[in-house]
């Protein structure tokens, strides 16, 4: 019997409560520790979720020989530097999303992971989500013939305090990567990106308009937001549109109806409708030697290339032209970033 995974936590928040809720239905894999700056409420969490044990600081918890992989769940601002920090003490590192704050900050860790051969998976649960695996296999399958138009809705009304106000890449990064994901990896790869920033306010807005266009020429669209009502608390519908039919789902995927020559309701699944559980699985079949997982490192990678496209970001070529003023939009075409595959 294989021996079980020691994994310490790196922050005690609400993400880290939710996982370890999760990582109950895998208590024969793996064994939690605990680590925060505050020693009581690093043991506060060990008694709650009758982890393994506990450490006083991020440091302590990198140097203890048992442990095998972090879970870095700080916020995204100290990322980086404790991923860097875990894979130099010879740990595999599983870094809660947005994995870094900019596509830049993704070089340095792939070097490490070159040097250390240690892994480093980003927790993004969206493409382990039953509604994402429906959609793909439906769009494989040819259930709305050549596609035209995908159109995802994810509209709320959710506050910003602490760390998350404070976040470089304001909502469409923090909250709006999951939905990124989504939209990028359907079917047909994403070539080219522009954004477009409702209202006056300066910096990264609380609403995104996300458009994309694939390599099949079919066209993709992102409304995101945090600060429009929405009934029951954000569940809505989104389309996918081709020749041959389209397919409505709720966007949280609570279910698929498909139009066609073949009128289908699908019920992707309510036990693991988050993906979470899928997404443990197959980092643990990862962390044990098995192949890359769903969601790796370039992928985590070219998501936050597209948020930061949209955005107006750093990275290939950027025209804010006759668009609009400069930061209100921009335009894309991820061929330009070097090293992204068009």
């Amino acid at each position: 019997m294989q021996r079980r995974l020691n994994l310490v936590f790196l922050g005690c928040g609400a993400i880290t409560a939710a996982h370890s809720r999760t990582l109950r239905a895998f208590a024969r894999e793996v064994r939690c520790f605990y680590a925060s700056r505050e020693a009581e409420k690093a043991m506060a969490f060990e008694r709650r979720f009758r982890g393994a044990g506990s450490f006083g600081s991020y440091g302590a918890a990198l140097a203890d020989g048992r442990m095998d992989a972090a879970f870095v769940a700080t916020p995204p601002e100290s990322h980086l530097e404790l991923v860097l920090e875990a894979l130099g003490r010879g740990k595999d590192v599983i870094v809660e999303k947005p994995a870094f704050n900019g596509a830049a900050d993704f070089e340095p860790v792939a070097r490490e992971v070159t040097r250390t051969g240690r892994r480093v998976l980003v927790a993004e649960n969206y493409c382990y989500k039953p509604l994402a695996r429906t959609l793909r296999d439906l769009l494989a399958e040819g259930a709305v013939g050549r596609p035209l138009f995908v159109q995802l809705n994810a509209l709320k009304e959710q506050g910003a305090t602490g760390w998350r106000a404070q976040t470089a890449g304001g909502p469409l990064l923090e909250g709006g990567i999951h939905w990124i994901d989504l939209l990028a990896h359907l079917g047909s790869p994403v070539r080219s990106v522009q954004g477009f920033r409702p209202g006056t306010d300066e910096g990264p807005g609380r609403s995104t308009l996300v458009v994309v266009e694939y390599a099949d020429g079919s066209v993709g669209t992102l409304q995101h937001s945090w600060e429009t009502p929405s009934l029951l608390r954000g569940l809505q519908l989104s389309h996918i549109r081709g020749t041959a039919g389209s397919i409505g789902f709720e966007s949280n995927g609570l279910f698929v109806l498909v139009e066609g020559r073949i009128r289908r309701l699908i019920l992707p699944g309510l036990a693991d409708i988050g993906g979470h559980r899928a997404m443990f699985r197959d980092f643990f079949r990862a962390l044990a030697g098995g192949p890359e997982p769903l969601m790796t490192l370039e992928r985590a990678r070219r998501d936050v290339e597209i948020v930061e496209a949209a955005q107006g970001g750093k990275h290939g070529s950027v025209d804010r032209g006759a668009r609009g003023r400069a930061g209100r939009s921009a335009h894309l075409h991820l061929g330009d970033v070097q090293g992204l595959p068009a």
